[in-house]
This record gives structure tokens, C-alpha cells and sequence, in this order.
């Protein structure tokens, strides 16, 4: 199979949790251009459905902290479809609370979304794809604050920490017909950038500290996703994949610099 083919999705039908906004949205339109049949789900129906070109994603509500409306959206997409190819985590988020303030509640609610749902999702996914003579692929969109100190959002990095460790787990467990695989974004340029860092200005000063000089664009994560769910990634599971422009500089450089 050739590359063109291989990121070929046309007759596959592909869930992204959130798919609707931010990061995800990126993920969803990457799919749909790649020819395939993407459903969006959330609470409330977006106003505006995700789309390109002449393709739209399709909506199902769902709270994904809820297993029994988390049950009946994999029902619903065995109705309609017949199949579940791709599984894309995507959902999830915290805001800003020092660890030390936060509420025990808060910090359950913060780890039911980032972690538990996405585990809830996977093993609903993987029941339908071990069925599938194809099989199937998850994807969990992970964090670069899975691997670096998450201040101010401690409990979602703690999280998306557990999520790197279920990719690997479930990569062995739900092997060799489904592929469980991480994709984890560094900053992400999204509508909501100006919550964290202010106005474009604030943005800018933000990936002047990242090597390639800017945010990554959403739509830079959903082609990763297209890659790593595809034929190409054929032997990729149970890893991760780090979108983080190379990184960040570290604090001492710019601190010795100005001593100097």
C-alpha cells in the first residue's frame, strides 16, 4: 500500500471526544479531509458543525463522565454505522487552581475527566473493534504537562501522566488487533489561548520561548493523529508521540544571560 493510500480513511468512521473545539477540532478536520466519517460528541451540539470542504462531522451528545451516556453513545454509533475505526481521547481540560486551595472535589472532578473517561471510552471502543476483522485504533491525546511540572494544574497533569501509562498498558493487554497509542501536544494556539496567555502579544511572547518559535496550530495535532492511526503507524503502539517544538528553553540560559 502506497503513502496516499495509507492515509486514505474513506469508509472509516472515526469518534473524536471533543471534537468540536479547540485541539479538537483541529483533529476532527484533519480526518475529514483524510476522506472519513468523524463523529463529534459533547454535551450540547456546537453551533457550528466541524467541517471541509463539502464533509461534516457528525454530533451525538454524550457526557463522557457518565458511563451510562457514555454506553449509549458507543450504542448509537454501532447503530448508525456499523463500525468504530478510530478512537481519538481527546476531551478534557482544567482550569487554573493552586493544589493547595483546590477542593477535593475539584481534583476528582479534574481527574474523572482527564483519566477515568478516557479509560470508560477505550474499553467501550475496544469491544468494537476486537469484533472488526480490521481492528481499530486509540488514540489518547495526551500532554507535554504529563512530563514537566504542571503548576496551577497539578491534578491534570497527574492525569494525563496516568494517561501515558494506560496507552502502554492497554498496547499490551488489547494487542494485536487494536493499537493503543499517545499523541501529546506542547502549546496549542486554540480560541482559547487568550485565557492563559493574554492577547496576541501575550501569545507571541509564549512561543518566543518555544524553539520553533510559535504554538503548534491544532490542525499540526489532528495530522499527527491521521498518521498514527493510519497503515503507516503500522507497528507504533503502546507509545508516545511529543508535538512540542522542541520544547522549552530552559530558565537557567536566559538567567545566565542576563548576569552576563
Amino acid at each position: 500500500m502506497g503513502i496516499q493510500a495509507s492515509l486514505d480513511y474513506e469508509g472509516k468512521v472515526v469518534l473524536v471526544t471533543g471534537g468540536a473545539k479547540g485541539v479538537g477540532l483541529g483533529i476532527t478536520r484533519s480526518f475529514l479531509e483524510a476522506g472519513a466519517r468523524v463523529v463529534v460528541c459533547g454535551r450540547n451540539a456546537p453551533e457550528t458543525m466541524p467541517a471541509v470542504g463539502d464533509r461534516w462531522a457528525e454530533f451525538i451528545a454524550a457526557d463522557l463522565r457518565d458511563i451510562e451516556s457514555l454506553q449509549a453513545l458507543f450504542a448509537e454509533i454501532r447503530a448508525r454505522y456499523g463500525r468504530l475505526d478510530v478512537l481519538v481521547n481527546n476531551a478534557g481540560g482544567a482550569p487554573f487552581a493552586l493544589a493547595a486551595s483546590a477542593s477535593p472535589r475539584f481534583h476528582e472532578g479534574i481527574l474523572r475527566l482527564n483519566l477515568i473517561a478516557p479509560l470508560n471510552a477505550a474499553q467501550l471502543a475496544n469491544a468494537m473493534m476486537q469484533e472488526q476483522d480490521e481492528g481499530g485504533v486509540i488514540v489518547f491525546i495526551g500532554s507535554i504537562s504529563a512530563l514537566r511540572a504542571s503548576p496551577g494544574t497539578a491534578a491534570y497533569g497527574a492525569a494525563k501522566a496516568g494517561v501515558l501509562a494506560l496507552a502502554q498498558s492497554l498496547a499490551v493487554e488489547w494487542a494485536p488487533k487494536v493499537r493503543v497509542v499517545a499523541v501529546s501536544p506542547g502549546l496549542v494556539h486554540t480560541e482559547q489561548s487568550h485565557l492563559h496567555y493574554g492577547d496576541e502579544a501575550g501569545v507571541a511572547a509564549v512561543g518566543a520561548t518555544i524553539p520553533a518559535g510559535r504554538l503548534a496550530r491544532p490542525e499540526e495535532i489532528g495530522n499527527a493523529c491521521v498518521f498514527i492511526a493510519s497503515p503507516l503507524a503500522a507497528y507504533a503502539s503502546g507509545c508516545n508521540l511529543l508535538l512540542h517544538g522542541g520544547g522549552e528553553r530552559p530558565a537557567f540560559l536566559a538567567a545566565g544571560a542576563a548576569q552576563g
